[in-house]
């Protein structure tokens, strides 16, 4: 690895633990990189940084330091959706000193394996080459969605939003229509229901903050609802201008959001079993 991506990328372990003992023990992925960039004041230039695929560098580097904390021990693998601290982890504070050394035990680790032809996931040992390797599982997805017309991309959204819920779900199909792409109905319950407004962009790189203020602009005074729908991501002004006191709510999905909501209601996905090696539990016997 070369030594400023295992910089920049090993500074993150200890703040990961930080942010989800402050969060209460567990937090969405999104949640911990929010804490760390607040709490550490950092600047849009690192946030907007993109790897080669258009993936978030900084989201990328925070994702693959919590997979070094859960090979530690620090954070429980077994659970989905959500970030959860072990017991082992909420006692645990890192220094950088530390963490630059949980993360050479594991590099060694997976290059002993690699000598003595013990075959791992490309996700367990891509570390030892380096952070542009993309850390998204379902990577092939994105790449898919990345790929369609952005009529047909518009038209997926439709059919994920039925089947997530909405009703009455339809693409405008018109331009010139303040980016408003499609409209659909959410029934909260059988007396409460709102119109919702929805924005899909086929995107690779960041959404800004002013195209999130400018789909707020059309959707005022026409639905009570506003959802952005990306294959890439938000930059951090974007979310703060989604969360906007005083201002409607905008909800945010990006691509990592996306391709969950595609696997919750398995749309376009077949399921199948996959065994992966405990290294937790194989650690010992490197020795």
């Amino acid at each position: 690895m070369a030594k400023k991506s295992q910089a920049e990328f090993v500074k993150w372990l200890g703040p990961i633990l930080d942010a989800l003992r402050d969060l209460g023990g567990s937090g969405k992925p999104r949640e911990v990189s929010s804490w760390i960039a607040n709490k550490l004041n950092l600047s849009n230039e690192v946030l907007n940084s993109t790897l080669n695929s258009g993936e978030s560098r900084f989201h990328n580097q925070v994702a693959w330091a919590r997979q070094y904390l859960i090979w530690e021990n620090y954070l429980d693998k077994n659970i989905r959706g959500a970030w959860v601290l072990t017991s082992l982890g909420e006692k645990k504070k890192l220094t950088i000193e530390e963490a630059s050394l949980i993360v050479k035990k594991w590099i060694d680790i997976f290059s002993k394996a690699r000598k003595n032809d013990v075959k791992a996931d490309i996700t367990d040992i891509s570390e030892e080459i380096g952070i542009e390797i993309i850390s998204n599982d379902n990577l092939n997805l994105l790449n898919v969605l990345q790929s369609l017309s952005p009529k047909g991309f518009e038209n997926i959204c439709k059919l994920l939003l039925r089947e997530s819920g909405f009703e009455n779900v339809e693409v405008t199909g018109k331009s010139h229509d303040g980016g408003i792409d499609g409209y659909g109905t959410l029934e909260i319950n059988p007396f409460v229901s709102f119109k919702v407004l929805f924005q899909c962009k086929r995107y690779k790189g960041g959404v800004s903050r002013s195209q999130v203020g400018d789909f707020r602009n059309a959707m005022l005074g026409r639905a009570e609802k506003g959802i952005i729908i990306t294959t890439g991501y938000f930059t951090n002004e974007a979310e703060k201008e989604a969360n906007r006191d005083g201002a409607p709510k905008v909800e945010l999905v990006d691509g990592e959001k996306l391709v969950k909501m595609f696997e919750k209601v398995e749309l376009g996905l077949k399921a199948k079993t996959v065994y992966e090696v405990d290294f937790n539990f194989f650690e010992p016997f490197f020795k």
